[in-house]
């Protein structure tokens, strides 16, 4: 889910990792190009257990892999063609400890444990009130929220890893723009994966790399979100379809 705290010129070419790490947990990597005249706040609702704390979710700096989804891509060998083809909660009560926000290359983090946890987020992070009150399925889950700076730019991957209450690798593709939530978006997403396990993998819809990551990626560059010796996965989501978040 892509959800924005105030409004946005364009989002677009929105790229996703994602691989199971240690047992219930996951790497999620996000990118996209972005158009915004603000200061605004990202938010990513992620299904974490029931009781996950402040600390719960890790984020890492990928701002010296800025290249991630370019080498990623590299994987994959395009076919040669003929042709072209183709309103704000009010402040938290003075007892509730906030929530902690965390430089992560550049731009800044929390993690909100729940939807009312965003009562003790910086100011400059919150959602408006009724925003989850539109969504039916999220006021259990968690929040990565990232604060972004004015501009148009792409923005270098952010990178984290949070418990998960499933065994299903997790894409937030669903859209809330200017506070709306509809029925059907316009997709402009690439969606790549690594597989647990490795062998004998077969996903329907999806490219398989010819090569491992680590014949086309700078793995020691990633941190640890990438398997050097395992194939990549990709699936490329265009144009008008249904609004919802991405299982695998």
């Amino acid at each position: 889910m892509c959800c924005f705290s105030r409004p946005i010129k364009l989002v677009s070419d929105t790229n996703i990792f994602a691989r199971m790490s240690k047992k219930g947990h996951q790497f999620l990597v996000y990118s996209m190009k972005l158009d915004t005249k603000y200061d605004v706040a990202m938010v990513l609702p992620l299904p974490v257990p029931k009781g996950t704390g402040d600390k719960g979710v890790r984020f890492i700096n990928l701002e010296a892999y800025s290249d991630f989804f370019k080498h990623l891509r590299k994987g994959f060998p395009v076919p040669r063609t003929l042709g072209p083809g183709r309103s704000n909660r009010g402040r938290a009560p003075e007892q509730a400890k906030q929530l902690e926000v965390v430089q992560v290359g550049s731009f800044e983090a929390s993690f909100v444990p729940t939807v009312k946890d965003f009562d003790r987020l910086d100011e400059r992070f919150r959602m408006p009130a009724d925003a989850w009150d539109k969504l039916k399925g999220y006021h259990d889950w968690g929040f990565a929220v990232f604060k972004l700076k004015p501009g148009k730019r792409t923005i270098h991957p952010m990178a984290f890893e949070f418990p998960t209450r499933t065994k299903k690798l997790f894409f937030p593709t669903l859209h809330i723009h200017d506070g709306k939530v509809v029925d059907r978006a316009k997709f402009d997403h690439s969606l790549f994966l690594q597989a647990e396990p490795e062998g004998g993998v077969r996903l329907k819809g999806w490219e398989e790399s010819p090569k491992v990551a680590s014949d086309f990626m700078k793995v020691s560059l990633t941190k640890g979100t990438v398997k050097a010796n395992r194939h990549c996965y990709r699936k490329r989501i265009h144009g008008v379809r249904k609004n919802v978040d991405v299982v695998v």
